[in-house]
């Protein structure tokens, strides 16, 4: 058993209409789901083949559709009391989840949400070789990308690499303590779009993938299939009931 902090670790669609998040994912990336016992209750894991990945639950009233981050910390009411002391809003106190870990959720000083994690099993550990369905990157985008950055370092202990966008500024690589690429950091290029991480999974074909996800329901496609020079292709949508997340295929050299 082992934690890797700094690694995301965990990816919970929260959405009103769970039933129909299912159908688009399952449709999409052949993602499946088990159900776990949870107490009295239970919780609908997505699996990726064998792998547990992440899941599904249900939106309180009003809240719109989203993707939620688990971040592995080492310690979860250390991380917890330190963010909320360097700005961050309190949105979960730590909180003991049954057998399988402890966990707390803040919005950052910019106003990302994202949840802290431990689990009693220790981490997910990095697969030598992605596979299709599986995350393969995770993403900031901010209003104020230099407070964001200076947060994430101070609290998580992250160190960074930079490229430049040119017009559009920096794009912030995060690398955990363990020196390990965990996700990138940039300034939103649209001031309407709301703070958030958004999460990637790898497929095998991206514009084949988004032109699924619109036959399957996708509200948006915000991003078209765009290449990233030496580094692979990408894009981005708004999937059946509402939620952001983005398609990558690496380059062949990657």
């Amino acid at each position: 058993m082992s934690h890797l902090p700094g690694k995301f670790v965990w990816f919970e669609h929260v959405s009103a209409d769970a039933a129909k998040a299912r159908a688009f994912y399952e449709g999409l990336f052949g993602w499946k789901i088990q159900s776990m016992p949870m107490g009295e209750q239970s919780y609908d894991m997505l699996m990726n083949g064998t792998d547990g990945i992440g899941g599904l639950r249900t939106a309180e009233p009003g809240v719109p559709s989203h993707w939620v981050s688990y971040l592995s910390v080492p310690d979860v009411d250390a991380s917890f009391a330190a963010a909320t002391a360097a700005g961050a809003k309190a949105l979960l106190a730590p909180t003991d989840f049954g057998p399988v870990g402890r966990g707390a959720a803040i919005a950052d000083p910019t106003g990302a949400a994202i949840s802290l994690w431990k689990g009693t099993e220790g981490d997910r550990p990095d697969p030598e070789q992605p596979v299709a369905g599986d995350w393969c990157w995770n993403e900031l985008w901010t209003p104020d990308a230099k407070t964001a950055l200076a947060f994430y370092e101070k609290i998580f202990g992250y160190t960074h690499d930079a490229m430049d966008m040119g017009p559009q500024g920096s794009y912030y690589m995060l690398k955990s303590p363990d020196g390990k690429m965990r996700g990138g950091l940039m300034q939103s290029p649209d001031p309407q779009t709301p703070p958030q991480w958004c999460p990637y999974v790898l497929v095998a074909d991206v514009d084949a993938s988004a032109a699924k996800a619109q036959q399957l329901g996708a509200r948006a496609i915000c991003v078209p299939p765009t290449d990233i020079p030496n580094i692979g292709r990408f894009a981005v949508l708004l999937d059946a009931v509402g939620a952001t997340v983005a398609l990558f295929k690496g380059a062949p050299s990657q």
